[in-house]
């Protein structure tokens, strides 16, 4: 970029936070006897500088989260070429052609008719794409996600797709400080990703945010996506 637009004492606060995380995941993984090789810490991008971005990839980060396809465009140019860049966000079926060579995973996936669009896309491209489902575990009307019940139909589904590949699952839980709600609800996810391991090689199960990484550790997940805890507040530009 051409100037700098951000401080050194804001890329001293992404290490200083990223060191706390990093420990974090450390004790979760050993309270539930797992390695913490085994967990990937994503750093979820939307609203933050390139250069602050660049400041996690050089201390280590190797996954960058990306919610939005024309913002993950404006920003992609600024990014260290070392760092891969997965889709997290609602992907809307005219924007897959937008991304489909720009990103190393899917994690959005919640219907037929989104996997279809991201298999044609991806055939165009001569490419398979790596994809989640993602699951609406609690329920809820303003999220996106395939329920529960639907899900198994939906991974056999996908599953004869010749340019996808399902590698897992996504969720995004209810918001809650409650840890025993918090439990129940990976515990869930956790009990759904065994169950359809058994008719599919899935690996991934991408659950876990700032405020319940912990706990999604705790039960099984091997990806977690960190955006404020990382970087700080989103700030959000002033609407024109």
């Amino acid at each position: 970029m051409a100037a700098e637009t951000v401080t050194a004492a804001q890329k001293d606060a992404v290490l200083e936070r990223l060191a706390v995380i990093r420990q974090n995941i450390t004790d979760a993984c050993a309270d539930a006897g797992r390695d913490p090789a085994d967990v990937t810490l994503m750093a979820v991008t939307k609203t933050v500088d390139p250069q602050l971005i660049n400041t996690a990839v050089d201390a280590g980060i190797t996954v960058l989260g990306e919610n939005r396809v024309q913002e993950f465009l404006s920003k992609r140019a600024f990014y260290r070429e070392s760092a891969q860049v997965q889709f997290i966000g609602h992907l809307q079926t005219n924007k897959v052609k937008q991304i489909i060579d720009k990103v190393t995973l899917i994690h959005s996936v919640d219907s037929l008719h989104l996997a279809g669009a991201i298999d044609k896309a991806a055939a165009q491209q001569g490419i398979c794409m790596p994809v989640l489902l993602e699951v609406n575990i609690g329920g809820e009307a303003s999220k996106s996600g395939v329920s529960p019940d639907q899900l198994p139909q939906l991974l056999k589904e996908v599953l004869k797709l010749p340019h996808l590949r399902a590698e897992g699952l996504m969720t995004i839980p209810p918001p809650t400080a409650d840890p025993a709600e918090q439990d129940a609800v990976f515990a869930k996810m956790e009990a759904l990703y065994a169950q359809l391991s058994q008719e599919a090689p899935l690996h991934i199960l991408s659950m876990g945010m700032s405020g319940d990484y912990a706990a999604a550790i705790r039960h099984g997940s091997t990806l977690v996506r960190i955006g404020s805890a990382l970087f700080g507040p989103r700030i959000y530009p002033a609407q024109q």
